[in-house]
């Protein structure tokens, strides 16, 4: 009884609302209001061979492995540890990069209490990234964690009410019949797919889908999922498609295509707005919510990818030297590294000869790493299907293997597109010309995944080792308990 009444807790709504939470957010407006009218196509087109896949392949993983699931014991089930390693460690790389991203939106709309102009300052942006950056770990060191109800709060205040209320603006501003910079012809919405500089927008799109997947581990927490969760994916899908889709062309209609600036694009338009209705006074009040919600979407990923990688080093695959915790258990070595990294990784805005370069740079390199995670998650799905094809299960995708073959090939079909245009830089954003963009591109690419063969010669070391000690320990008769070298 109690059981089920816990498991009826959890509405269609509810869910729906949890899913909506984990993929919205106001900080992707301005780098997909960068390509106008077009990206009403593209988000329709994302959530077809992306978004749904995603939800509807994670969402039978969870329901099937309930005990112990992520992405990691997925794909170590599908297709063995290394890969799942390597999964887990894209899904942490990925982290590093989108700190600067955050942060830096962060950064640019608290610089509307002192000056605007500040944000093409690099120096300055870099130095308040870290200085916010290592503020961060240091609390999480300390143990000061905020609590759920504190994240909520920054989620409603900093996301959702700005979210609607940039909507209702942009609502008013069509009503009053004021000028737009885009226009919402045939030929404008859909544009020519045979030029690929125009499919350059799926990277900015794809950014605004990613973690879907966190957000279904929820699926078992509602009365039979096998019906509420379709309904609960279509809600969440149809809300994350117009809030995102309206709030971008609020802020495409009223700033012209090379005035849109990735790092403060919401409160370029929010201040154009306020001007134009009398309302200066409100730009402080949406100014401290949009950091609040930042800072509530921020706070706990600092901590988050730290466990994911304490898990790897517990596997061996780093040296026992990370694992070492403080007197809160905080893996402190993992976050000093992890707090170097990001360090590093701010140096990508010196790298490029404008802020938006470098915010498109990070933003195309964390979604190809994220995307490669999903390429995984796909292809582990399918090996799974066969291996536990009558494990019992929750919620399965209709159809059985072949409903799941075609919900992982239109995924994979998906990821291949984002991960080729996710080379081709955007026309009206300077990164410096092809070649630049392409060398330092590529180059961050290759020396972020890299490092996962440096690993995989450590964990074979590690074990090589842990089996000569423990035949030595065997030999010389210090063991006298089972050798279990599985673990």
């Amino acid at each position: 009884m109690d059981n089920k009444k816990k498991t009826a807790g959890l509405s269609i709504f509810a869910l729906a609302m949890l899913i909506t939470g984990a993929i919205d957010s106001i900080r992707n407006l301005p780098a997909t209001a960068f390509f106008g009218s077009s990206l009403i196509f593209f988000f329709l087109f994302s959530a077809v061979v992306f978004l749904i896949p995603v939800a509807l392949v994670s969402a039978e993983l969870s329901s099937q492995f309930t005990e112990k699931g992520g992405i990691f014991h997925w794909i170590r089930l599908g297709m063995g540890e290394k890969m799942a390693f390597l999964a887990i460690w894209l899904q942490w790389i990925n982290t590093m990069v989108w700190f600067p991203t955050i942060l830096s939106f962060f950064v640019g709309t608290a610089t509307y209490f002192i000056n605007p102009a500040l944000v093409q300052n690099k120096l300055y942006l870099i130095s308040i990234i870290l200085s916010t950056f290592w503020l961060l770990t240091w609390l999480n060191l300390k143990g000061l964690h905020f609590s759920a109800k504190f994240s909520s709060f920054c989620a409603i205040a900093g996301m959702i009410i700005p979210m609607a209320l940039i909507i209702v603006l942009a609502v008013i501003w069509m009503v009053l019949g004021k000028p737009l910079q885009i226009h919402f012809t045939i030929g404008e919405m859909v544009p020519s797919l045979k030029h690929v500089e125009n499919w350059v927008s799926l990277t900015a799109i794809m950014t605004a889908f990613l973690g879907m997947e966190l957000a279904t581990v929820h699926v078992t927490g509602v009365s039979n999922p096998q019906k509420a969760f379709p309904k609960a994916l279509l809600f969440s899908v149809l809300i994350i498609l117009v809030t995102m889709i309206f709030g971008s062309l609020a802020i495409a209609m009223v700033l012209p295509h090379d005035q849109i600036n990735l790092v403060n694009g919401v409160m370029q338009a929010f201040t154009h707005f306020f001007a134009i209705y009398h309302l200066d006074w409100l730009v402080p009040v949406v100014t401290v919510m949009l950091l609040l919600g930042t800072l509530g979407s921020t706070v706990s990923w600092v901590i988050s990818p730290a466990k994911g990688l304490l898990h790897a080093a517990q596997l061996g695959y780093l040296p026992r030297y990370f694992t070492k915790e403080n007197e809160q258990g905080v893996a402190f070595r993992i976050l000093i590294a992890q707090a170097v990294l990001v360090s590093f990784v701010c140096l990508a805005f010196l790298l490029m000869p404008s802020v938006n370069g470098s915010y498109w740079l990070l933003t195309a390199l964390s979604t190809q790493l994220y995307v490669l995670m999903y390429v995984l998650m796909f292809l582990a799905a399918i090996c799974l299907k066969y291996k536990f094809g009558t494990h019992p299960k929750a919620f399965a995708i209709s159809g059985g293997k072949a409903g799941m073959w075609l919900a992982c090939l239109v995924g994979l079909v998906g990821c291949g597109i984002t991960l080729f245009v996710g080379f081709i830089p955007p026309a009206g954003i300077d990164v410096g010309g092809f070649m630049h963009y392409e060398v330092v591109f590529t180059s961050a690419l290759i020396g972020m995944i890299s490092p996962v063969l440096l690993f995989y010669l450590y964990r074979a070391q590690f074990s090589v080792r842990q089996t000569w000690t423990l035949s030595l320990e065997t030999a010389t008769g210090l063991d006298k308990s089972p050798v279990n070298l599985s673990s």
